[in-house]
């Protein structure tokens, strides 16, 4: 199980990162932050948070300069939710929700290669790491996301989250792929000039980014982006106070440099 960084490499290679300041069509506008790491010289780790932690001091922890937040968890505390493998390795998670098990989507990493798709379609015992997440976002480099459609079950099996998370605007985080770059993504939200994204439009930002398949990740209080150390981001609880460092979470995603040779 990895709940830590392994030694740590010298980093030449570093991500871009920027800040965009949305308006959306109905005038409401929001700020999306944006970070890009190179594929050839950033890969991808799923780390176990345990306990729960924010990604913020997991990272300064573990001397791990870059990471976002993972999937869903059960709050407070966990385990996750969905299907959770490290190094091949199984961990103890609640599964989702049958028949939404299976269609959901992941974060699979393997041998140095990085995809997204249906739990479905990666097999019983997934080679690498995997992180159950979701709904796909974007694939062939087109919005998927569509009014009133529920493909992988988040309204109908809304009863393991706090809300429909497909409903309305919120904070929001995202994975995206292109042939070029690993793309981090999170929206601010729940304050006065910070709308959030629906998750529509959390989909046609990231295919306006250039991300040829993309993957929506756990929001609201938990989003969380880690840049340098630093959290790019300002997490918000629902009511929107302001969550200092951010909100304790299961999973994270890691950008870890490549080893040379």
């Amino acid at each position: 199980m990895r709940t830590a960084s392994p030694p740590a490499a010298v980093e030449t290679a570093r991500p871009t990162l920027e800040r965009r300041r949305l308006r959306l069509a109905d005038g409401a506008v929001t700020t999306v932050h944006v970070a890009r790491f190179q594929r050839t010289e950033f890969g991808l780790r799923v780390v176990a948070l345990q306990p729960c932690a924010r990604v913020l001091d997991w990272c300064r922890r573990n001397e791990a300069d870059h990471a976002i937040v993972g999937g869903f968890y059960m709050r407070p505390g966990g385990p996750a939710l969905g299907d959770l493998w490290i190094d091949g390795q199984a961990l103890a998670t609640e599964p989702f929700d049958a028949p939404w098990h299976e269609q959901r989507a992941c974060v699979h990493v393997a041998a140095g290669s990085v995809r997204l798709a249906p739990r479905e379609a990666l097999g019983d015992a997934p080679n690498g790491d995997l992180l159950h997440a979701g709904p796909m976002l974007v694939a062939g480099g087109r919005p998927l996301v569509e009014e009133g459609v529920d493909a992988e079950g988040f309204s109908a099996g809304s009863r393991q989250f706090d809300s429909d998370i497909t409903a309305g605007r919120y904070p929001r985080a995202a994975l995206g792929l292109s042939g070029r770059d690993l793309i981090a993504v999170v929206c601010d939200g729940r304050a006065d000039e910070e709308a959030g994204l629906s998750m529509a439009e959390l989909a046609w930002t990231m295919a306006d980014l250039g991300a040829e398949t993309a993957i929506n990740l756990d929001g609201g209080g938990s989003a969380s982006l880690v840049v340098g150390r630093a959290l790019v981001n300002t997490p918000r609880e629902e009511h929107g106070l302001e969550l200092t460092g951010g909100r304790e979470v299961a999973t994270a995603l890691q950008f870890a440099p490549r080893r040379a040779g």
